[in-house]
């Protein structure tokens, strides 16, 4: 087997609308109006060429898992993620990249990130 690419990722949420309002308000991702409603409750998103399905449950408790999203200018997406009142990391270098950090309502991680800073 070769992968190809990540596809999608699932993310387990409490509540769907206050989800669905976080990942495309804030974080900029837009809905999937192709998928059948039986694929159970919850909500399929774009993210550039990958996806998120979010799935209505008891999300896990956190360890670290996460997923990432790559913004091609992580101040501005710092900028917008705080405006919207949400808490997020400093970013932290990793080799030639940075990485922030920040949970979603139902307390998901989520990893914003950027191949450089950009600042204005």
């Amino acid at each position: 087997m070769k992968p190809l690419a990540v596809h999608h990722v699932s993310v387990t949420v409490t509540d769907l609308d206050a989800a669905v309002a976080f990942y495309t308000e804030v974080l900029g991702l837009t809905v999937r109006p192709d998928r059948p409603a039986s694929l159970g409750d919850g909500a399929w998103l774009d993210a550039g060429g990958q996806q998120v399905h979010l799935i209505v449950g008891t999300p896990p408790p956190a360890h670290g898992q996460h997923f990432a999203l790559l913004v091609d200018d992580l101040e501005a997406a710092l900028a917008q993620v705080r405006g919207a009142g949400f808490a997020v990391s400093e970013p932290v270098a990793i080799g030639a990249a940075f990485q922030a950090f920040l949970a979603d309502p139902s307390g998901n991680a989520v990893e914003l990130h950027g191949l450089r800073r950009n600042r204005t």
